[in-house]
């Protein structure tokens, strides 16, 4: 018994420390939609990274920043519907 319940407190730590984890109620497009938000939030935050995406796609940083940023509204297209 002891196990389930040190097991379900370090779920829920992990699960307060990183909202990306979800809960069994999180649909899978919420899921990606997380991941993609956390990944251009990544790129973005980081000068480097972002230099290098901004080599490899031939664009200047401002350009590819803002094409990120835009990216984060609806990064998995739209919601599907709620049938």
């Amino acid at each position: 018994m002891a196990d389930r319940l040190r097991d379900q407190q370090k779920f829920e730590h992990l699960q307060n420390r990183y909202i990306g984890v979800g809960t069994p109620d999180t649909t899978r497009y919420e899921w990606q939609t997380n991941v993609h938000r956390d990944t251009y939030t990544s790129f973005v935050g980081h000068p480097a990274l972002l230099e290098y995406l901004s080599i490899g796609l031939g664009e200047p940083q401002a350009v590819v920043k803002t094409q990120f940023i835009d990216k984060m509204i609806q990064p998995c297209g739209p919601p599907p519907s709620k049938d």
